[in-house]
């Protein structure tokens, strides 16, 4: 594995492993048997970054974790998130900070500790100012139940507010070769800030590691349904790209997956990436990555291929983009 890499006071490896598929989101998740023995398999690799939220499985994914590898607290950082929860069967964003405090209070039950060691503001609630919410989280540092405070799928302009309040140690954006939003602002923002850029979906959703070839193969359920580049005349011109990146793979003696996670190490020592999966195998060749080299040419090639032009459609259908505070390429852009 590649050097270690610095959130805020935590140290971790470059690649951890985000837990969500394990009960949420993709369709069916695994027998709750097999995600018990691939969380301890992880840990047995050596990932020290375990990724979760009370958002997925609306707190099944926080119960698995605390019941499948809380013996073994002190192996592993901890992140989970708050700010979207579900309520009544639906999921919700509420920042308000008593909402934060009693999602605190419901995780650390859940997960069988008495301190997070990365809490994520999972979605800035336009509702309520960024200052508000991260205050809320601050005094969570102060009462010692969490370490270092994030979030997620915010801009460049609310990381510097939130960063005012309180140190923001991690912002959680997806990247990867496909989805390069942050490279408009948070790559830039998180380096001189000191904050680390967690990088979710580093395989665009599994499409970069060759699961998806057909629409037909997204199950009931699963989120990726709705998304604008899964869909029809999009996924056809997404899957020439991919093709093409597999060829890049196949030259630098890796798999895909593995070139896509070292592309998105390449972009700076302060990003981190977490991918998810549901499969020993892959869980195996995703850790393995941290030792694939990549060149500056490789890395030159993979970004002429991926460019927001060349790639079909936009990240989320219209009514999640507008839920989400990132930056965006021009509608003119595939992104």
């Amino acid at each position: 594995m590649s050097e270690r890499r610095s959130i805020g006071p935590l140290s971790v490896g470059p690649i951890g492993l985000g837990c969500m598929s394990l009960s949420h989101a993709y369709g069916h998740p695994p027998a709750h048997d097999h995600a018990v023995r691939l969380l301890n398999r992880a840990l047995d690799l050596g990932y020290d970054l375990l990724d979760t939220a009370a958002l997925y499985g609306f707190g099944v994914n926080e119960e698995l974790i605390g019941e499948a590898v809380g013996h073994r607290r002190r192996e592993f950082t901890l992140a989970s998130k708050c700010g979207m929860q579900g309520v009544d069967g639906k999921r919700v964003i509420d920042g308000r900070p008593e909402t934060l405090r009693r999602t605190l209070e419901d995780s650390l039950r859940r997960l069988r500790t008495d301190v997070i060691d990365l809490y994520y503001l999972h979605r800035w609630d336009k509702q309520v100012p960024i200052e508000e919410s991260v205050g809320a989280l601050a005094e969570m540092v102060r009462a010692g139940k969490v370490r270092a405070i994030g979030l997620s799928e915010v801009s460049a302009d609310t990381l510097r507010r939130a960063h005012a309040i309180h140190p923001i140690a991690a912002v959680q954006n997806e990247y990867s070769p496909w989805s390069r939003n942050v490279e408009l602002g948070v790559l830039e923002a998180t380096r001189a800030l000191g904050t680390a850029l967690v990088a979710f979906s580093p395989l665009a959703r599994g499409f970069l590691a060759g699961a998806i070839r057909s629409a037909d193969q997204l199950v009931e359920g699963d989120i990726r349904r709705s998304m604008p580049r899964f869909q029809g005349p999009n996924l056809a011109a997404n899957l020439a790209l991919l093709a093409r990146f597999e060829t890049l793979a196949a030259e630098a003696g890796c798999a895909p997956a593995q070139l896509s996670l070292a592309w998105v190490l390449a972009r700076g020592p302060h990003v981190v990436a977490i991918p998810g999966t549901t499969s020993q195998v892959h869980l195996d060749e995703n850790f393995g990555a941290g030792r694939v080299a990549i060149d500056t040419d490789l890395i030159a090639a993979i970004d002429s291929l991926f460019t927001p032009e060349a790639v079909a459609g936009p990240r989320y259908p219209a009514a999640t983009q507008a839920e989400i505070d990132t930056e965006d390429f021009a509608p003119s852009g595939g992104n």
